[in-house]
C-alpha cells in the first residue's frame, strides 16, 4: 500500500516536470481564472456589505431640520408623524448625537473628523416606517412640513445598488464558467501528453498486471497538484493586491461609503477554501476527462 502511494506521488511530480510547457500553461490558465474569481469575490462581498448597510435604512426616513427649527417645533412635527398609521416611531437626533454616530461608522478612521472646528450636521428626525411600501408617501408628507431642510429616503439608491450587484454576479458567473471550461481543457491536454509520452511504459505495466488505478493514480494526482499550485499562486497575488489596496485607499472608501472594507485577513481565510476547492476540482476533472478519453485501461 505505502509502496503504491510513494510511486503515485513520485510519478505525479515527475510528470509535472516532464511536460513543462503544458504544465505551465495549465497553471497559468487556472491561476487566471482564480484571479478573476477573486476580483469579483472581493468586489461582491464589499458591495454586498455596503448594500446591507444601506438596507438597514430601508425602513427609515431621515428628516433634516433647518438650524432655526427649535426642538419644540421638532416635537410638533414628530407628534404629527407619530399619529400616522404608516409611521411606527419617530426619534429626534441632535447634531451632537449625529456626529457621535458618524464617528462610530468611520471606525478606526474617525480621526479624519478631528479637523472639523464646528459640527456641520443638522438636527434631524429619524422616522421608522410601519411598512416600507409606504416610504415614498411618508417622505412626501415630511417634505410639506415647515422647518425642514431635506428629506432623505434611500429606496432608489438601494435599487440601483442591487441592480449593479446583480449584474456583477451574473457577469462573474458567465466569465468564471468560461474560464473553468478553458482550464479543464488545458489540464486535460496536459494529461493527454503525459499519457502519450508514456504509452509504451503503460502498455508494459498493464502486461505485467498493473491495475487500472495504479496507472491512473499518478495522472489524477498530477492534475490535482496543478490545481493546488495555481490556487496557491492566485491566493498569494489576490491577498497581496487587496491588502495593499485597503492600506492605500481603505480610508477613502470608508469615507465615501461610511463603512470599512472587509479585512484582508477575513478575505484570505475564505478565499483559501474557495481557491483550494476549485483548483483541485478543476485539476482532477481535467485529469479524469483525459484518462477516460485517452487511457482505455
Amino acid at each position: 500500500m505505502f509502496r503504491g502511494l510513494r510511486y503515485t506521488i513520485r510519478e505525479s511530480f515527475v510528470s509535472l516536470f516532464r511536460s513543462k510547457v503544458m504544465t505551465v500553461a495549465s497553471v497559468f490558465s487556472i491561476t487566471a481564472m482564480l484571479l478573476i474569481l477573486g476580483l469579483f469575490f472581493l468586489l461582491t462581498v464589499n458591495v454586498n456589505m455596503a448594500t446591507e448597510g444601506v438596507k438597514n435604512q430601508f425602513d427609515t426616513i431621515e428628516v433634516f431640520l433647518l438650524d432655526e427649527t427649535t426642538e419644540e417645533d421638532a416635537a410638533i412635527i414628530s407628534k404629527s408623524l407619530t399619529s400616522m398609521d404608516q409611521v411606527a416611531d419617530v426619534q429626534f437626533i441632535s447634531k451632537d448625537q449625529a456626529m457621535a454616530e458618524f464617528r462610530q461608522r468611520f471606525g478606526s478612521n474617525a480621526y479624519l473628523l478631528d479637523g472639523l472646528t464646528t459640527n456641520p450636521l443638522p438636527n434631524s428626525l429619524r422616522v421608522k416606517l410601519s411598512d416600507i411600501q409606504d416610504g415614498e408617501l411618508v417622505a412626501e408628507i415630511c417634505r410639506n412640513f415647515s422647518g425642514i431642510e431635506d428629506v432623505r429616503y434611500y429606496q432608489s439608491e438601494i435599487s440601483k445598488i442591487l441592480d449593479v450587484t446583480d449584474v456583477l454576479q451574473k457577469g462573474a458567473l458567465i466569465i468564471i464558467a468560461f474560464l473553468i471550461i478553458v482550464s479543464v481543457v488545458v489540464v486535460s491536454n496536459t494529461i493527454k501528453l503525459t499519457v502519450m509520452s508514456r504509452e509504451a511504459e503503460i502498455r508494459i505495466m498493464k502486461n505485467v498486471g498493473a491495475t487500472n488505478w495504479f496507472i491512473r493514480g499518478p495522472l489524477l494526482l498530477q492534475g490535482i497538484l496543478i490545481g493546488c499550485i495555481s490556487a496557491l499562486i492566485a491566493l498569494g497575488v489576490t491577498f497581496f493586491v487587496y491588502r495593499e489596496f485597503v492600506a492605500t485607499y481603505g480610508s477613502q472608501v470608508a469615507a465615501l461609503m461610511t463603512m470599512e472594507m472587509v479585512s484582508p485577513e477575513f478575505m484570505l481565510i475564505n478565499l483559501a477554501w474557495i481557491f483550494a476547492a476549485l483548483g483541485a476540482s478543476i485539476g482532477a476533472f481535467g485529469s479524469i476527462i483525459s484518462m477516460r478519453k485517452f487511457l482505455k485501461a
